[in-house]
Parts: C-alpha cells; structure tokens; sequence
C-alpha cells in the first residue's frame, strides 16, 4: 500500500492507495520543518488513522510545506520513520507537487497559495527555477498569513471601514493585546492570522476586503510571478485555499498584471493520487 501526504502549514490531505487501486482519504494537522522539531511532528503524526496503518503502508510519498532542504526533509522523514519504520519515505516540497497536480507533463508556473505562499517554473518534468520564500515575516506575499496580517494592522491602528471593524469586534471579541499575545506570544501566528481570511472572503463585496485580495496578489505576481522568464507566455496555475476560494479576485489581479491563469485547485491531492497510482 501506498501513502500519500500534501501538507501545507494549517493541514495535510492524506491519501492511501491499497493494493486492490481503491483509495482512502484522511485529513489532519498540518506539519512544518521549518517551525517544528522532528519530535513535535512524530507527536502529531501520532492520529489514529496513521496508526491503524502502520504495519500495511510499504511506500510513503510526502509532499509538504518547508521542505526545500535536505536537513529539513531528513527532520520529516525522521518523524514519519516513528509512525512506519519499515516503509521507504521519500519527502518532496510542496511545490513538486503543485506542479505535478496542475502542469502535469507540461510546461508551466505553478503556484502556492495557501497559508504561505511559494511559486515556481516547471518544464514539464523538473522544477527549473525558483523564487525566495522566506516565510510569513519576510514573504508570502498572497498567502492567508500575509492578508491576515494586513488586516490585523489595519484593525490594530483603526485604519478598516467602521462596518467591518464593528463586526470583526462582534464576532471575534478582538483587541491589540489579544492579536498581539497570538502573534508574538502563542505558536504558529501564521495560521493565526490566516485564520481571519473566512471572515474577509465572507465579506469580499466590500471594497475594503475584496482590496485586502486584490492587493496581495498583485504583490504575489511582483515578487514571484513576473520574476520568470517569458511569464506572459506561460500557462500559470494555483492549488491553495486562497487562490481556490478568491479566484474571481485572483484572475482579475491577473488580468491587470498580462498573467495567463490556467487551472486553480484547492488541493493538489487528487492529481497526486492519479500520478502515484501510475506507480502500481
């Protein structure tokens, strides 16, 4: 049997593939070397679903947010070595598999836009370039994290429409001391602050949030898109959360920036299932 995994920050689609070609599918927690220890993922790896699997699973395919480095990728490995110590594990970034789910055996840019945000161009059978991602303080542009976090400054220094700041104080029971005990004080402020983009996309018919959108994807195409040569010619594809449930804003930020965009899926999952599933 084969296991699937594409894990971003905030959570991870599971997939198996059981000898008879019928698939199962699971989700939890997200995983994140970049944050995490070897010892805190294999906790959390600690779900009962994986553990009912533990003596079946032969072959472990991880696609995960973070993983851009040998070190890292051994931390994950390590944590998933706890769980199954008999299976070979191979660990990939998440944006092989963006690429393998939206460009298939074509050329491309693919695209992350989840909680963080990632990109890169893809020739139709290896990752060619990249852009820097240096994570929610110094980039993802785009991501849940990087709109969250505007909007929390914009609520801290009362600079959002007074309709949007009665709301956010109604259903949230918001202060700066709060935002700023789960940013500076509490683990993983990105998904904290990627946590307020159901409300923004809820109310997306008001300028001041659909401007949240518009804004950070044009930052996104700035930063990571344009970089790439011939871009204008090139197919570009989203998976993500953010692109998936914002595309009417995604594509007309990159109808202004001459940016083609092909397809865009919430989740890579399924074309990574068909692509593995090749493999039996």
């Amino acid at each position: 049997m084969i296991l699937i995994a594409d894990s971003g920050s905030s959570k991870t689609d599971w997939r198996v593939i059981h000898s008879n070609n019928e698939v199962s599918q699971y989700r939890g927690v997200g995983f994140n070397p970049y944050y995490q220890t070897s010892e805190e993922m294999a906790m959390e790896l600690r779900q009962d679903f994986l553990i009912n699997l533990q003596s079946e699973i032969e072959k472990v395919y991880y696609y995960g947010a973070g993983c851009s480095s040998p070190e890292r990728n051994q931390e994950v490995e390590k944590a998933l070595h706890t769980i199954f110590p008999e299976a070979d594990i191979v660990v990939n970034h998440d944006l092989a598999a963006a690429a393998h789910a939206t460009c298939g055996h074509n050329p491309g840019i693919a695209c992350i836009l989840g909680t963080g945000s990632n990109s890169c161009d893809y020739d139709g059978t290896e990752i060619t370039a990249t852009r820097p991602a240096p994570g929610y303080i110094l980039g993802d542009e785009g991501g849940g994290g990087y709109v969250g976090k505007q909007f929390l400054k914009d609520f801290i220094n009362s600079e959002m429409p007074k309709e949007i700041r009665d709301e956010v104080e109604s259903n949230f029971a918001l202060t700066a001391n709060i935002i700023q005990e789960h940013v500076y004080r509490q683990p993983f402020p990105n998904r904290y602050m990627a946590s307020f983009c159901k409300f923004i996309s809820e109310h997306k018919s008001n300028p001041y949030c659909y401007n949240l959108y518009y804004q950070a994807f044009l930052d996104f195409f700035e930063k990571h898109v344009k970089k790439y040569n011939n871009f204008e010619s090139k197919p570009v594809n989203f998976v993500g959360s953010i692109a998936y449930y914002n595309s009417d804003i995604l594509r007309k930020a990159a109808l202004d920036s001459n940016i083609q965009i092909n397809l865009i899926l919430e989740s890579p999952i399924a074309g990574l299932t068909l692509y593995h599933q090749e493999k039996l």
